[in-house]
């Protein structure tokens, strides 16, 4: 008819990679609001890079106002969510692209963690200014080097969770004198590990950073947890709760574990570090050691993780998503691409791809926990374990190792390499 507008209207994708973490919904929901409000179809694509991936430009779903509006305040992700790889070869990488363009992407925003933001840089990089791409970082683990010390979303609700659970567990522990070793999730730094212990007031907690760039000696840890245990025991408890960061089982000395039982082994024999069940060793060999000493410790090993994924986030989150969304929205259509998109004191913020992605590893940089601050200290300060002064001084030495039923001598000699 005349008159009638056919201008085509241009596309937002948005797709979700890595893990589930609280608040990807009211990512969704704000940049699909801001973006129809611009007049821009939204589409989400399903299941991340999966379908496109492999050519598939079907498993799609159209996002409006009406079925995202009140989205920001549930769990999980209403797209779903994979970590399939489009860099895995040439041809889905091809394919990647070409599904991008049929479906007439002109902007994407990919939410995920450090490694959906290097396939995000990657996907950028092929699409050869076809479409226009920005980065929501999302992930429990906190361990997207942000500036500032910004938090990844979803590791509030994460920790506030965590924290919570952990008091229930304090409370159990207490009840029926026992120890509970707590591992959570974190793969390669501990930043969750320590929010939870230090915000519980755990008893405490041990994460990859405080033992450095080398490996650890299963013995030393099954030490520091040792020494914590006989520490409360002296002082007349029974309990505790100790958290244990999962990345602490990537720095394992494999040689130290060839001689255990149970733990799987790849076709060369080598032990698989990612299916070792840290919480089940460590609860075996710190019991095995005590009852060594003739201390009867009564000890449960409790992983968290897949409870705090796909909660619902706290108000911290998603008033922090609806931010994110709405920010990337913005840079996209004002002619940004290529950035992680941050919000400082209010203020968008982008920073661009390369400033983040090591030029040399080609792999994102990992944010670690800064071990020395005060923040780290405060933590340290308030866990039950032992220290320098512990053997040092003669009364809390004959105390300490009354408890272990061992000579003070014998006592200093075993614990001193871990203090």
């Amino acid at each position: 008819m005349p008159g009638t507008n056919t201008r085509k209207r241009n596309t937002l994708a948005i797709l979700v990679g890595g893990g589930p973490a609280p608040g990807i919904n009211g990512v969704i929901s704000a940049s699909t609001i801001e973006a129809v409000n611009r007049g821009i179809d939204v589409i989400g694509i399903r299941e991340g890079f999966r379908w496109l991936a492999e050519g598939d430009t079907d498993h799609i779903e159209k996002l409006t106002i009406a079925n995202t509006s009140r989205i920001h305040n549930t769990g999980g992700s209403v797209i779903g969510i994979s970590r399939a790889n489009p860099t895995s070869s040439p041809e889905r990488m091809r394919n990647t692209v070409r599904g991008l363009a049929a479906l007439g992407v002109k902007y994407l925003i990919t939410i995920g963690g450090d490694g959906t933001m290097f396939l995000a840089s990657e996907v950028e990089k092929a699409g050869r200014g076809r479409f226009k791409v920005a980065h929501v970082p999302k992930t429990i683990d906190n361990n997207i080097p942000l500036p500032g010390y910004i938090p990844t979303f979803g590791f509030e609700t994460a920790r506030h969770i965590g924290t919570e659970l952990v008091h229930y567990l304090m409370e159990d522990a207490k009840t029926t004198n026992r120890w509970f070793l707590v591992v959570t999730m974190g793969r390669k730094t501990g930043h969750l590990a320590l929010g939870i212990g230090k915000a519980a007031g755990a008893t405490i907690t041990l994460i990859p950073e405080q033992f450095g760039k080398g490996k650890i000696s299963l013995r030393n840890i099954t030490a520091i947890l040792e020494g914590s245990i006989i520490k409360r025991l002296a002082s007349g408890r029974e309990d505790g709760v100790a958290i244990l960061a999962e990345g602490l089982t990537e720095k394992l000395d494999e040689e130290e574990l060839k001689n255990l039982n149970d733990l799987s082994r790849d076709e060369f024999g080598r032990i698989r570090l990612s299916e070792v069940d840290l919480g089940q060793l460590l609860k075996q060999e710190t019991m095995k050691s005590l009852a060594e000493k003739g201390i009867e410790a009564r000890i449960v090993d409790k992983t968290i993780g897949y409870e705090l994924r796909s909660a619902p986030p706290i108000p911290f989150d998603a008033k922090y998503t609806r931010d994110l969304g709405y920010s990337a929205v913005k840079y996209l259509l004002n002619g940004g691409s290529g950035a992680l998109i941050t919000t400082q004191r209010g203020k968008m913020v982008p920073v661009k791809f390369h400033e983040i992605i090591d030029p040399v590893l080609n792999r994102p940089r990992i944010r670690y926990v800064d071990i020395e601050t005060e923040s780290y200290e405060v933590a340290e300060k308030y866990m039950i374990k032992l220290r320098k002064d512990d053997l040092t001084d003669k009364k809390k030495l004959r105390a300490l190792a009354k408890t272990a039923n061992m000579k003070p001598g014998d006592f200093k000699k075993y614990f001193s390499g871990m203090v």
